[in-house]
């Protein structure tokens, strides 16, 4: 049965929180569904600490079910200990999201979370899939999907904004680099509430370390809500063996009457904003 793993400070918000995001998921997980051309033990268990597999170009291949090894990135991007250099506009709105424990954050209204976020849930992993022109990431959470296209096209100049954005991937050695833009304001960097604007640029590193661990590091640009571009911490996922994604909807917010009862004074103005 999967849980949520969910600091204690945060709990009483979150469950509630949790319990709108997950209410339209299934209880139990599934129980056992050996993956052909999985590396085992001598005992038939999965070896995670195998060598990286590598896809027909030679590429690592990183397809696979993958959950963050901690709530941390979820509840703050950056590294511990540091802050991010947010404009004044930004630095007053997150402050208000952290006083008032992300009452407003997009989930709570059945909104999808966006990049990395939609990653960093301990407790709802993501599938790659790495194909020929194209690696596509099924996420678990409201059963929402990201394309990220490796055919050798640019990213779009003006597209319609998105709430994953648009984004390409290359090979740098072993690493996998994706860049991302064309965001639709409104979903948050991290559960936190670190903001964004339309005009934010994503650099996402992947690099499988081997069959059973992923790290991921995540450059933000975003001249509008902060003074100069910064680094996320070191993300590291484990790999799920063994099993498939659940479906998981979100059932119209019927429980947001309850979230209610943490209501808090209206989000500062923006005027701010460049």
């Amino acid at each position: 049965m999967r849980t949520h793993q969910i600091t204690p400070c945060r709990a009483p918000m979150l469950a509630l929180v949790l319990l709108c995001a997950t209410a339209g998921s299934a209880a139990a997980q599934w129980l056992s569904v050996p993956v052909p051309g999985t590396p085992r033990t001598a005992d038939g268990k999965p070896n995670l600490t195998a060598p990286t597999p590598h896809a027909a170009d030679g590429k690592p291949d990183l397809s696979g079910i993958w959950h963050a090894d901690t709530m941390r990135y979820n509840d703050n991007l950056l590294p511990p200990g540091t802050q991010a250099p947010m404009l004044p506009w930004a630095a007053e709105l997150y402050k208000h999201r952290v006083d008032t424990r992300g009452y407003d954050r997009p989930m709570t209204r059945c909104m999808p979370h966006g990049v990395p976020d939609a990653m960093t849930v301990a407790g709802l992993p993501f599938k790659i899939l790495q194909i020929p022109g194209e690696t596509v990431v099924l996420f678990e959470e409201f059963h929402k999907y990201r394309q990220i296209h490796t055919d050798g096209r640019q990213l779009p100049v003006d597209p319609d904004p998105a709430w994953y954005g648009y984004s390409i991937g290359r090979w740098e050695g072993d690493t996998f680099v994706v860049e991302t833009a064309g965001f639709k304001e409104g979903s948050w960097l991290d559960n936190s509430g670190h903001p964004h604007t339309e005009a934010l640029h994503l650099t996402e590193r992947f690099h499988r370390i081997n069959y059973g661990r992923m790290d991921l590091t995540v450059d933000v640009n975003d001249p509008k809500a902060y003074s100069r571009p910064w680094k996320s911490d070191t993300l590291h996922f484990l790999l799920s063996p063994d099993t498939e994604l659940l479906e998981h909807l979100c059932e119209n917010n019927r429980d947001l009457d309850h979230l209610r009862d943490f209501s808090q004074p209206a989000a500062p103005s923006t005027r701010g904003k460049p």
